[in-house]
């Protein structure tokens, strides 16, 4: 539990520090520094021989290497238009639908109902309303999903943190080209670049390993369902570090997200 919360607030504080590069790098660009400084950490740490992988590894990896870019760019374009914490209240509803899916009580069917209407009352249309943004945070929602389950398959497949690295040193290949063309458009500063690389640590590294090892020890269902505390964690980073605030209608759908994660929780045996 403890790393789980430790991991949900060192991934939004990454976030809220990358974002003050947006006007530099753009997201795209601060993505492509965060799969590099992964990929530095988790091959420092992981230390993968490719080479021993056989094609029923690999195809996890690659998989994951795909929902690693994907995730974050999908992410951090949502941040930029629409927030920090309305983004990522988003994107759980990844690891929640994770959660809800493989449960087959009511009290499960009920706090699936509550969080679709909390989405559908973020959504509502209303002239301020960003749909491309909120059209991102879904599309990173469904790729945090398939992180969840590519990650624990990976984890059984590949010893240590070898899967995990090699998917990001994949993921930052193909971040490569990205990277350099941002670089060549406008030359970055060495303010941007260090938000990035803290982004980098705190957002990709930090949670990446954390996640890892706590998917082997903890079924999908049940981290989908403790990592509610990402909307409220987001929500709060965003506030104090980013001076966004959140109206009373987006309060309370996050409110209700988070509620009715707590709900399955409480009521579930074992």
């Amino acid at each position: 539990m403890a790393t789980m919360i430790g991991s949900g607030l060192s991934n939004q504080t990454g976030a809220a520090i990358g974002s003050h590069a947006f006007p530099v790098l753009g997201p795209v660009g601060v993505v492509a520094i965060r799969q590099y400084v992964a990929a530095i950490v988790l091959l420092a740490v992981g230390r993968p021989r490719p080479r021993s992988f056989t094609w029923w590894q690999w195809r996890p990896v690659v998989g994951l290497a795909a929902v690693f870019g994907t995730m974050n760019l999908s992410l951090y374009s949502a941040i930029d238009r629409i927030g920090l914490g309305l983004a990522v209240t988003l994107e759980f509803l990844g690891p929640l639908c994770v959660a809800l899916a493989a449960s087959r009580r009511r009290v499960d069917a009920c706090c699936a109902l509550v969080a679709a209407g909390a989405v559908v009352a973020l959504m509502r249309p209303r002239p301020s309303a960003d749909y491309l943004g909120m059209g991102l945070g879904l599309l990173a929602a469904a790729c945090w999903a398939a992180y969840i389950l590519l990650n624990r398959t990976v984890g059984r497949r590949v010893p240590g943190a070898q899967g995990s690295a090699a998917a990001a040193v994949l993921s930052a290949l193909m971040f490569l080209p990205v990277g350099v063309a941002v670089a060549i458009r406008q030359p970055p500063t060495v303010s941007a670049v260090a938000y990035a690389v803290t982004a980098g640590v705190l957002s990709s590294a930090v949670p990446y390993l954390a996640d890892l090892f706590t998917l082997r020890r903890v079924p999908a269902q049940a981290f989908g369902l403790f990592m509610s505390v990402n909307p409220v964690l987001a929500a709060l980073v965003g506030w104090v570090g980013l001076g966004q605030d959140l109206g009373w209608p987006e309060g309370v759908s996050i409110g209700a997200i988070v509620a009715a994660n707590a709900l399955s929780i409480l009521t579930r045996r074992g």
